[in-house]
């Protein structure tokens, strides 16, 4: 009998889905064992030379599904969620398992995506990984407080084609009708692939729960199916195990959108991998790849609530910046838009967002104050040392990239800075956030709701 006291109804429930009693039995003995632990290197910010020495340095193991995805070594020190790779966002602290579902979207270079059920942000930020900052990613989370935290991740791992919505199902559709090439629906669900990470899931678990769970996720996805393109590929997944969630939910897709074509789908038990548990269902909607719907997609000033807030024109002081701060001298200027003294670059082809409550719209890159320009740390974690002038490399083992992380001034009397001016802060050479050299000093410009003592 298992150890975790699993809810009654749930037991019986487990004897529907498994086809024989060793296989449930072998669940049971699976749930009495310590949760798996994993985390993905970030790409976008981490060449292969990178990676390796993130893998050596936490002891990881690879997984089999993710490219970029790994298991964590328990005893392995230091531990990787309490450290500047981990702030400067080299990686994501991920569930091996819940990894599965964005490797089989199928993503390629220059598509139109979306994670609707996205926060806290674990798969937008691993479809940000096969996108490679092409196309547009819009990432959507209903609830403001969980939709702020996806942003902060987006940002964190120095995403630059997101946009993160906070909006229902149903206005997304209104505005989106046949427009993504890709859609991951990772639904909220009744959590029984949670249990032996977090009891409290066990506690909350409940028949009604499931029903009402279920309900929801027909209700989501109805409106999901709607937004896909003909040619295009949606990713139906949760967390739970029950059959009113999953394959139910499955044959109701299929039968509500004849259109639709089931490509696979299957239950990720802890016991036959090595992960807490998923649920995924690959469907291709019928017909030629067309130019997203309806024509949908507006023009970059589509995005203005109040269109005379919204500049296209170059500013003085952005132009000054770019100047002075980037290697080339160079930004796409053409997708750059300036609202309320605010600078942002769109990713290409930005679809009208009007109407549409945003929480990031595409990458900010600063704000005007009168004379000058003055960077947003978001711009900072979107940059590579390769790209600007000036960069100060703090090691992830210094002192000092710890009092960067408090918000110290540092010193930089073995840095070699060629001009003062605004700096890219770097740890292990992955960006970190943002200083101005002033006279052999580098005065911290790390965001204060981020500071932290490691």
């Amino acid at each position: 009998m298992c150890k975790m006291n699993l809810p009654s109804d749930y037991i019986d429930e487990l004897k529907t889905i498994f086809e024989s009693d060793s296989d449930y039995q072998n669940y049971l003995r699976a749930m009495e064992t310590s949760p798996v632990k994993g985390l993905r290197v970030n790409p976008i910010l981490c060449d292969e030379e990178r990676e390796a020495k993130i893998v050596d340095l936490f002891s990881l193991t690879k997984t089999s599904w993710e490219p970029h995805g790994y298991y964590q070594n328990r005893e392995a020190a230091p531990a990787p969620g309490r450290h500047p790779l981990h702030e400067a966002g080299a990686y994501y602290i991920q569930e091996p398992s819940a990894m599965i579902p964005v490797t089989q979207l199928d993503i390629h270079e220059n598509m139109c995506v979306l994670d609707l059920c996205a926060a806290p942000g674990g798969k937008t930020t691993q479809i940000a990984s096969y996108m490679k900052n092409t196309g547009i990613l819009i990432t959507n989370e209903p609830v403001p407080k969980r939709a702020k935290i996806l942003a902060e991740n987006v940002e964190r791992m120095g995403i630059r084609n997101a946009i993160v919505t906070c909006e229902k199902p149903e206005k997304l559709s209104a505005r989106f009708p046949e427009y993504f090439d890709r859609i991951l629906c990772d639904a909220p669900c009744s959590g029984e692939g949670m249990f032996r990470k977090d009891p409290d899931a066990i506690n909350e678990w409940s028949k009604e729960n499931v029903l009402m769970c279920a309900e929801r996720q027909r209700d989501i996805l109805r409106e999901t199916v709607k937004m896909l393109a003909p040619g295009g590929r949606l990713v139906y997944s949760t967390c739970t195990f029950s059959k009113e969630e999953d394959e139910e939910n499955v044959e109701f897709v299929l039968k509500e959108f004849p259109e639709l074509k089931l490509i696979s789908q299957e239950k990720y038990f802890p016991h036959k991998i090595e992960g807490e548990g998923h649920f995924a269902a690959v469907f291709e909607r019928s017909g030629d790849h067309g130019n997203h719907g309806d024509g949908s997609c507006d023009t970059a000033t589509g995005i203005s609530i109040k269109t005379n807030s919204v500049s296209q024109e170059p500013s003085p002081q952005l132009s000054a910046f770019i100047k002075d701060f980037f290697a080339n001298e160079s930004l796409p200027i053409e997708r750059v838009i300036i609202r309320n003294s605010r600078a942002y670059l769109l990713p290409p082809s930005c679809p009208g967002l009007s109407g549409l409550a945003t929480y990031r719209t595409g990458l900010h890159l600063g704000e005007i104050k009168k004379d000058r320009f003055e960077p947003d740390h978001a711009l900072a974690k979107a940059l590579l040392p390769k790209d600007v002038k000036r960069s100060a490399e703090l090691p992830s083992d210094s002192p000092e990239v710890r009092a960067y992380l408090r918000g110290e001034v540092i010193r930089t009397d073995k840095i070699d800075i060629p001009s003062d001016g605004w700096t890219l802060v770097t740890t292990d050479g992955v960006p970190l956030g943002l200083a101005k050299a002033v006279k052999g000093t580098l005065k911290n410009h790390y965001p204060k709701g981020l500071r932290k003592n490691l």
